[in-house]
């Protein structure tokens, strides 16, 4: 046997022994984790046992009071979990203490070490009762994690190691040597409850090869605001992704669920105007969130059920750390947007166009008037004050073009005369288009404006229904700009209007009409389409605001009845001042017979309308 040989059996031995070698540990690695896993499977099943035993136990109890002889009491044993420590731990009395700085009061409950309400110092409800974003055995936040045992600390109470008014450590002890602790600090001058959970000495304790913990977040929120369909609409979950623009909404408005796949930086329970934003120091791994709206009518008062289970990696060592800030306070936005984190986008301020406008330029403009102002009523005067002048030269090619179509309404009504049948439309249309170049008027001047101004009236639209700034901020009857404003309360309910009449959505709608009136009165003859137009924008248009404003802030309401006021004040004075309407009439009637030139948008808007008839003759055909 040569040498060559030799190296070849030794090789294939070191090959056959090293992968021995490798089979053997896979296979006690997973052993080892099937242990655990069946230990874990086993804890859970006598945990549901026990308690099993201690329903039957307590029905003997019954039996006994009841005077039945042959009742068994106390054979069954009670005991749950195997560690002495966490047995008496799990029967100990519990307690409450309190942690409070100049924004909020935090009370801990010793079981679970876990927060038992929150509540807030500058707030009050609808109802002037306290503003707690949740109270009692309505919230629960524990960890759960396999330690020779499952086990999850909202089970179990722990022990005051140390308090001080804005602090307090508690831990919960092992047998087995080690212990569970719960940091909880509060700064002054902020809504954040800073935590801290620590695994301390447990590495004889928690197998090598469990790798994470799960921690479960269960909050009942009440209902905080006068309107319940208000307050339902801009409550949700959110949920932040690392490196998104913004957070996920999950369930606005609406009960839902979604599976959070991959890590998350934070989520909220959000209610309309307060939110719990839970961040951790190091991102969850994935997890599930769900919210669930209760009924208006349900007896609790409250307003939704938030849950999300997430989870965290775990690594076993002498001392692990899980830091999480919970903050507890305001849809601020300059609060919120101070963090760095993306807070602010859980507020509803629109897309990207009316978000920009509404962060800009509403939120500065109304802090710069709230500095000087406490009025919330004229402060929102004054804003509606200032945009209408920053928009006036956009907006007024469209009201002189209102303007100068009312002044030759003459002139439209003979070629509504002239040109009564159906038959006729391509030659009104050109005969119209004529006499508007003579007079000097485009039709399609008022569209950019109008375009311009409509982000405006959206940004509007979503500001005030989620500006805590105007929450219990009275004005005239409304005692709450935020909720709607009531001049009727029914004590029954309407279907599409509500249990009440509110005054400035119907004054709104009032306005809204004078103000179409205004602008239609051009929109005459029998034309089926101007007919149409008129009918929708005269009435339709306003009795639909009406409906939609009836339940949303009575703020937006009041910003639509002062825009709708200042327009027709502006178009009033353009018609007046700056508009001759004799003037044009001279004008039409010095053109007449001549023939204007004509743009190349016409010219393209007349060969459409050629295309059009033609296609209508040949349908007929």
């Amino acid at each position: 046997m040569d040498k060559n040989t030799i190296y070849g059996f030794i090789a294939i031995a070191a090959i056959l022994f090293g992968f021995t070698w490798y089979q053997s540990k896979q296979a006690q690695e997973v052993a080892e984790a099937m242990a655990i896993e069946q230990a874990y499977q086993d804890s859970i099943a006598n945990v549901q046992k026990q308690a099993e035993l201690a329903e039957m136990a307590k029905a003997d109890s019954l039996k006994k009071e009841a005077g039945i002889e042959d009742a068994e009491i106390l054979k069954y044993p009670l005991r749950v979990y195997q560690d002495t420590l966490l047995e008496a731990s799990r029967l100990a009395e519990a307690e409450l203490i309190v942690l409070s700085n100049d924004k909020m009061e935090v009370t801990l409950n010793t079981k679970g070490a876990q927060p038992y309400s929150v509540k807030l110092s500058d707030y009050c409800n609808y109802d002037s009762t306290a503003t707690y974003i949740f109270h009692g055995d309505k919230a629960s936040f524990g960890a759960s994690v396999y330690a020779g045992e499952y086990i999850n600390t909202s089970d179990f109470v722990f022990e005051v190691v140390e308090k001080t008014a804005q602090s307090a450590v508690l831990r919960l002890p092992f047998t087995g040597g080690g212990y569970i602790e719960q940091v909880y600090t509060l700064a002054d001058g902020s809504y954040d409850l800073q935590s801290k959970l620590a695994f301390v000495g447990m590495d004889n304790v928690i197998p090598r090869n469990v790798t994470s913990i799960d921690f479960d977040y269960n909050v009942t929120i009440p209902r905080m605001e006068k309107g319940y369909q208000n307050e339902m609409r801009y409550s949700k979950t959110n949920v932040y992704y690392p490196g998104e623009k913004k957070p996920v909404e999950i369930g606005r408005g609406r009960s839902a669920s979604k599976k959070i796949d991959g890590k998350s930086e934070w989520f909220a329970f959000q209610q309309q105007f307060f939110s719990i934003i839970v961040t951790p120091e190091v991102p969850f791994t994935n997890g599930d969130m769900g919210v669930e709206f209760l009924k208006e009518e349900d007896p609790s008062h409250d307003l939704m059920v938030c849950n999300a289970k997430m989870r965290a990696d775990f690594k076993v060592s002498e001392k692990v750390e899980f830091p999480v800030r919970y903050y507890f306070g305001p849809n601020h936005y300059k609060t919120l947007k101070a963090y760095d984190k993306k807070y602010e986008k859980i507020i509803p301020l629109g897309g990207w166009l009316v978000g920009w406008f509404t962060k800009y330029v509403i939120i500065p403009l109304f802090d710069l008037l709230h500095n000087w102002i406490s009025n919330f009523g004229l402060i929102i005067l004054l804003m509606t004050i200032f945009i209408k002048i920053v928009v006036l030269p956009f907006s007024y090619k469209s009201y002189s073009s209102s303007a100068k179509m009312q002044a030759i309404k003459p002139e439209i009504d003979k070629l509504n005369e002239k040109y009564p049948n159906q038959d006729d439309a391509m030659k009104k249309q050109q005969a119209q288009m004529d006499l508007y170049r003579r007079a000097g008027i485009n039709p399609m001047g008022g569209c950019l404006p109008m375009l311009i101004q409509f982000p405006i009236l959206w940004a509007m639209f979503r500001f005030f229904p989620a500006s805590i700034e105007l929450r219990q901020q009275s004005f005239l009857w409304a005692d709450d700009l935020s909720g709607y404003d009531s001049i009727l309360d029914f004590g029954f309910r309407i279907p599409l209007l509500g249990d009440h009449l509110s005054l400035f959505a119907l004054l709104m709608a009032v306005s809204m009409f004078f103000y179409s009136r205004m602008t239609m009165t051009q929109m005459s003859g029998n034309d089926p389409n101007a007919q149409s137009m008129r009918f929708m924008s005269l009435w339709m248009m306003p009795i639909m605001m009406f409906f939609i404003c009836n339940n949303l802030s009575a703020g937006l309401s009041y910003y639509y009845l002062l825009s709708n006021i200042i327009t027709m004040i502006e178009t009033f004075i353009i018609k007046k001042f700056f508009v001759d309407g004799d003037a044009i009439r001279a004008r039409l009637k010095a053109t007449e017979g001549k023939k204007a030139p004509k743009s190349k948008w016409q010219q393209r808007l007349e060969e459409a309308q050629r295309m059009q008839e033609q296609m209508r003759k040949q349908q007929k055909r």
